[in-house]
């Protein structure tokens, strides 16, 4: 016996969660339990309509489906137990005529013949007469929604009502059924009716067999049937779905779309790329999942480039299957989660003496001291020790750091005559011989201070990494693993994406990337092709933002207007991302004074905790910076508001959290307060750009997608807080 959910189980009251698993709990066991008192309604709209009680006062609304071998429960939802009892009266579960998708409505008569007469046929509608609406000016009709899409006939009288994108938007978001609302919001994006039924995979005409029990079960096990519909498969999952509501929806409800990218195989590496909140890493987490299970021994890498976002990768792995097998060595069969630089030092590690070849042919001595990482401001001190020659412009760290990582070590440069003959693609500044051999001369001083100490930084060592895992392999070793799965990849650097692809070999679903080029807060500007990673014709674009709703993602995508992003193939990337959801417009705090912007955030909070809607931990004030972040956290309780400083650690239930900007990356909460959004934190200083006017207009475009970043962490409600002048990226 299956228990079948619905998004309804996150909207229960908490009071009533508990109570609502211990149910369904028992209900997935037996549904002759006694005190279950599962009952069929009289004169109910619905033939499979149950009643079960779950307490004194309140009954769960239920459908009993029976099929050959199996008997099954779709939940609908609980209520108090006389209003449960006139739900189920005119609940109907039955098959849209036109998309053949699971749907629940309410009959407004009760019928007397079956089921599926209480569902309206579809019908042309009149179409508005008032204000020219938006469907309208692209060409819709009445007729296009309801009888060839099969809309709802009040929802699609509704939308072509609508005005303009917002009106639409909010006309989506009162749809009773999920793919409705979201065919809505594709057609604000002017796709086209066959567009959408591709997206959420609609079947062309439903068979004639529409009522059975079968015919159900079929529905809800298509692609968009799942968008709303779960199977539970363990009391465990039942569990953690009910308790974590919204937040934990991502484990069983999947777009088509995303599900699709799922099970997906691909013949070589695929890219696929998406907006903040579009749900590229549910998929990267999915889809390693699917590819454990459907292997006997599969030795599946997931990675990504922060220590904090591979911690969040490993534990939603774990919350999405606890029972899948998770590798903690390399070669071992399952799941292995690291951070991209954890999994070049452990590379290395495992190498032992023989790293000492790879050492040669990437720094052009054979050492094994490659224990220790190289400090901060190594690069600094190289050019002040050997930078004499330099153009007064090329003293920058910034210039080197690119220029090492990008052009020396994936080239594999050991020397002067090495360099000096090296193409420099992609690199702004020019350089001709004199200026070559005053940059060789610092990163000969900058190497053989780290063969000093035994010093490398994580560049050198992904780069050893690599190179041995190479050499391995033209001896005849495999590869570590047998699929990679890379999330957030517009931040890892070449050397990086050269170890990727050193550890797999080459073929079916070796390398799966997501990455969005409008979040690239670390790394350069990278083309995958040039790192042997070639991803033509297999890459893909999510657009439906699950996350933000449509106010707050239209503030943050204004702060990248005017900036040019290209992908990870080297070709222009556009923001032409959309929300499903709507909510307040962000709020903007002008401040006069440091003290003042701490007062507005203080009672912002206070406000935010006194309504009582989300738990403390899901609201956040998010800073530029570390120092910025203890002035917060000091102020804040200055003003009798205690907070949480989050730094590498997990956030904790109890209390609102502050964290940088970086950290709050792979991060989501109810309610954000961005703060000291002000002229001079953000954009931060770029003076270390200044070599080259493509780096600076680099580091601002970063600059760009870190307040992106920051502003897309906000699922709910956000605010902007400024003291003085306001940053030149936002419109006050």
């Amino acid at each position: 016996m299956s228990v079948i959910i619905t998004k309804m189980v996150n909207k229960l009251e908490p009071a009533i969660k508990k109570k609502a698993f211990a149910f369904l709990e028992k209900l997935s066991e037996n549904d002759a339990l006694p005190g279950l008192h599962i009952e069929p309604i009289n004169n109910s709209a619905d033939s499979r309509a149950r009643t079960g009680r779950v307490d004194q006062g309140y009954r769960a609304v239920l459908f009993k489906l029976t099929t050959s071998g199996s008997v099954d429960y779709v939940f609908h939802g609980i209520w108090p137990h006389d209003e449960a009892i006139e739900v189920a009266k005119s609940a109907v579960l039955a098959l849209n005529p036109i998309s053949g998708v699971p749907e629940i409505t309410a009959a407004t008569t009760v019928p007397a013949g079956t089921a599926a007469e209480a569902t309206p046929s579809p019908t042309v509608v009149t179409e508005s007469d008032t204000a020219p609406s938006l469907l309208g000016s692209y060409g819709f009709t009445a007729k296009n929604l309801v009888d060839d899409l099969g809309l709802d006939v009040r929802l699609a009288d509704r939308a072509l009502a609508a005005p303009d994108e917002d009106g639409l938007l909010s006309v989506a978001g009162s749809a009773a059924a999920d793919w409705q609302g979201l065919a809505l919001v594709e057609l604000a994006s002017g796709s086209s009716i066959d567009d959408i039924k591709a997206s959420l995979g609609l079947s062309e005409k439903p068979n004639e067999d529409t009522d059975s029990d079968e015919a159900i079960v079929r529905g809800l096990k298509g692609p968009a049937g799942q968008m709303s519909f779960a199977w539970i498969e363990s009391n465990e999952e039942l569990e953690r779905v009910i308790t974590e509501g919204d937040f934990g929806a991502w484990r069983v409800f999947l777009h088509p779309e995303q599900r699709a990218y799922v099970d997906k195989n691909y013949n070589g590496p695929a890219r696929l790329s998406g907006g903040a909140g579009t749900g590229k890493t549910v998929v990267v987490l999915h889809r390693a999942r699917a590819l454990v299970r459907r292997q006997p021994t599969p030795r599946v890498l997931v990675t990504t480039y922060t220590t904090n976002l591979a911690k969040m990768l490993a534990r939603d792995l774990r919350r999405l299957d606890p029972d899948l097998p998770m590798a903690t060595t390399l070669g071992q069969h399952g799941a292995f989660v690291v951070g991209i630089d954890a999994l070049a030092a452990r590379i290395v590690k495992e190498a032992g003496l023989s790293i000492a070849t790879a050492a040669e042919s990437i720094l052009g001595v054979a050492t094994t001291e490659v224990s220790e990482r190289t400090p901060h401001g190594a690069w600094t001190e190289a050019i002040a020790v050997a930078g004499q020659s330099l153009p007064t412009q090329l003293k920058s760290s910034a210039f080197f750091e690119e220029e090492y990582s990008a052009i020396v070590l994936p080239n594999r440069i050991v020397d002067k005559a090495q360099y000096l003959k090296v193409r420099r693609q992609g690199r702004g500044v020019a350089l001709d011989r004199a200026k070559r051999t005053a940059v060789w001369d610092v990163i000969a001083s900058y190497r053989a201070t780290g063969r000093i100490y035994g010093r490398l930084d994580f560049d050198e060592v992904a780069a050893l990494a690599a190179e041995w895992l190479n050499q391995r392999a033209a001896a005849g070793h495999n590869q570590p693993f047998d699929h990679v799965l890379v999330d957030e990849g517009q931040d890892l650097s070449p050397t990086r994406w050269q170890l990727l692809r050193a550890a797999v070999g080459e073929g079916p679903d070796d390398i799966f990337i997501s990455e969005d080029s409008h979040q690239r807060i670390y790394g350069h500007r990278i083309t995958l092709s040039q790192y042997g990673i070639r991803v033509v014709g297999r890459s893909r674009k999510l657009r439906l933002n699950y996350r933000t709703t449509a106010e707050n993602l239209r503030w943050a995508m204004s702060v990248l207007d005017g900036g040019s992003f290209s992908d990870l193939e080297g070709e222009d990337e556009d923001h032409g991302y959309r929300s499903a959801r709507k909510g307040p417009p962000p709020q903007l705090i002008r401040c006069g004074s440091l003290g003042d912007e701490l007062d507005a955030v203080a009672a912002t909070l206070k406000e935010w905790l006194k309504e009582g809607a989300v738990a403390p931990e899901n609201v956040a004030v998010l800073v530029r910076d570390r120092s910025q972040q203890e002035r917060v956290v000091n102020g804040l309780a200055e003003r009798g508001v205690t907070v949480r400083s989050v730094d590498n650690e997990a956030i904790r239930p109890g209390q609102p959290v502050v964290m940088t900007m970086h950290r709050s990356k792979g991060t989501e909460f109810a309610k954000v307060v961005l703060f000291g959004v002000r002229e001079g934190s953000i954009p931060a200083a770029l003076r270390d750009q200044n070599y080259d006017e493509a780096a600076k207009a680099d580091a601002l475009l970063r600059e760009r997608s870190l307040l992106y970043v920051a502003a897309t962490r906000a699922r709910d409600v956000l605010a902007v807080t400024w003291s003085g002048s306001p940053s030149p990226l936002i419109q006050d």
